[in-house]
Protein backbone atom coordinates (compact mmCIF):
# COMPACT_ATOMS: atom_id res chain seq x y z
CA UNK A 1 0.00 0.00 0.00
CA UNK A 2 1.13 3.34 -0.64
CA UNK A 3 1.78 6.49 1.55
CA UNK A 4 -0.03 9.09 -0.84
CA UNK A 5 -3.10 6.83 -0.61
CA UNK A 6 -3.94 5.40 2.78
CA UNK A 7 -6.60 3.06 2.94
CA UNK A 8 -9.94 4.50 4.02
CA UNK A 9 -12.80 1.56 4.09
CA UNK A 10 -12.44 -2.16 4.56
CA UNK A 11 -15.27 -4.39 3.28
CA UNK A 12 -14.46 -6.50 6.83
CA UNK A 13 -14.21 -3.37 9.25
CA UNK A 14 -16.19 -0.63 7.66
CA UNK A 15 -14.88 2.83 7.58
CA UNK A 16 -11.39 3.27 8.57
CA UNK A 17 -10.50 6.45 11.04
CA UNK A 18 -7.32 8.11 9.62
CA UNK A 19 -5.04 9.50 12.04
CA UNK A 20 -5.48 13.27 12.78
CA UNK A 21 -1.74 15.74 13.24
CA UNK A 22 -2.69 18.09 15.59
CA UNK A 23 -1.74 21.36 14.39
CA UNK A 24 0.93 23.41 16.46
CA UNK A 25 0.24 26.75 17.75
CA UNK A 26 2.81 29.72 16.60
CA UNK A 27 4.48 30.79 19.78
CA UNK A 28 3.63 34.57 19.84
CA UNK A 29 6.09 37.53 20.83
CA UNK A 30 5.08 37.84 24.21
CA UNK A 31 2.22 40.88 23.64
CA UNK A 32 -1.69 39.62 24.00
CA UNK A 33 -3.78 41.30 21.34
CA UNK A 34 -7.61 41.84 21.70
CA UNK A 35 -9.22 42.31 18.42
CA UNK A 36 -12.95 43.65 17.80
CA UNK A 37 -14.49 41.42 15.25
CA UNK A 38 -17.82 41.54 13.48
CA UNK A 39 -17.14 39.63 9.86
CA UNK A 40 -19.48 37.00 9.51
CA UNK A 41 -21.27 37.10 12.79
CA UNK A 42 -24.86 38.90 11.52
CA UNK A 43 -23.19 42.27 13.30
CA UNK A 44 -22.75 41.43 16.44
CA UNK A 45 -18.97 41.76 18.03
CA UNK A 46 -16.94 39.78 19.82
CA UNK A 47 -13.34 40.29 21.30
CA UNK A 48 -10.91 37.97 20.41
CA UNK A 49 -7.98 37.42 22.48
CA UNK A 50 -4.77 35.88 20.71
CA UNK A 51 -0.93 35.87 21.40
CA UNK A 52 -1.98 34.24 24.59
CA UNK A 53 1.25 31.58 25.86
CA UNK A 54 -1.04 29.15 27.45
CA UNK A 55 -1.66 25.64 26.87
CA UNK A 56 -5.29 24.30 25.81
CA UNK A 57 -6.34 23.16 29.47
CA UNK A 58 -5.15 26.84 31.22
CA UNK A 59 -6.72 28.98 28.02
CA UNK A 60 -9.68 27.10 28.88
CA UNK A 61 -9.70 27.98 32.55
CA UNK A 62 -8.79 31.70 31.28
CA UNK A 63 -11.63 32.14 29.07
CA UNK A 64 -13.92 30.51 31.85
CA UNK A 65 -12.66 33.08 34.56
CA UNK A 66 -12.31 35.99 31.52
CA UNK A 67 -16.16 35.26 30.65
CA UNK A 68 -17.62 35.60 34.48
CA UNK A 69 -15.92 38.97 35.05
CA UNK A 70 -17.13 40.28 31.95
CA UNK A 71 -20.63 38.80 32.35
CA UNK A 72 -21.00 37.17 28.86
CA UNK A 73 -20.58 34.06 26.66
CA UNK A 74 -17.78 33.07 24.31
CA UNK A 75 -15.68 30.45 23.65
CA UNK A 76 -11.97 28.97 22.82
CA UNK A 77 -11.18 28.32 18.97
CA UNK A 78 -7.65 27.15 17.64
CA UNK A 79 -5.80 28.95 20.35
CA UNK A 80 -8.30 32.78 20.10
CA UNK A 81 -10.54 33.33 22.86
CA UNK A 82 -13.54 34.77 21.73
CA UNK A 83 -15.64 37.08 24.26
CA UNK A 84 -19.34 37.76 23.47
CA UNK A 85 -19.60 42.08 23.04
CA UNK A 86 -17.20 45.09 23.00
CA UNK A 87 -15.63 44.36 26.58
CA UNK A 88 -11.96 45.72 24.95
CA UNK A 89 -10.92 47.87 27.75
CA UNK A 90 -12.47 45.56 30.97
CA UNK A 91 -10.55 42.62 29.34
CA UNK A 92 -7.56 45.13 29.01
CA UNK A 93 -7.18 45.79 32.72
CA UNK A 94 -8.21 42.38 33.47
CA UNK A 95 -5.59 40.81 31.82
CA UNK A 96 -2.70 43.21 33.01
CA UNK A 97 -3.83 42.76 36.22
CA UNK A 98 -2.85 38.60 35.58
CA UNK A 99 0.90 40.44 34.79
CA UNK A 100 0.48 40.12 30.57
CA UNK A 101 1.38 42.68 27.81
CA UNK A 102 -1.56 43.91 26.31
CA UNK A 103 -2.12 45.53 23.27
CA UNK A 104 -5.38 46.84 21.59
CA UNK A 105 -5.50 45.68 17.66
CA UNK A 106 -7.70 47.13 15.35
CA UNK A 107 -10.25 48.85 15.22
Amino acid sequence: MRQDNPLVYSTESGRIAQPQEKAERPKGDGIVRIQRQTNGRKGKGVCLISGVDLDDEALAKLAAELKKKCGCGGAVKEGVIEIQGDKRDLLKSLLEAKGMKVKLAGG
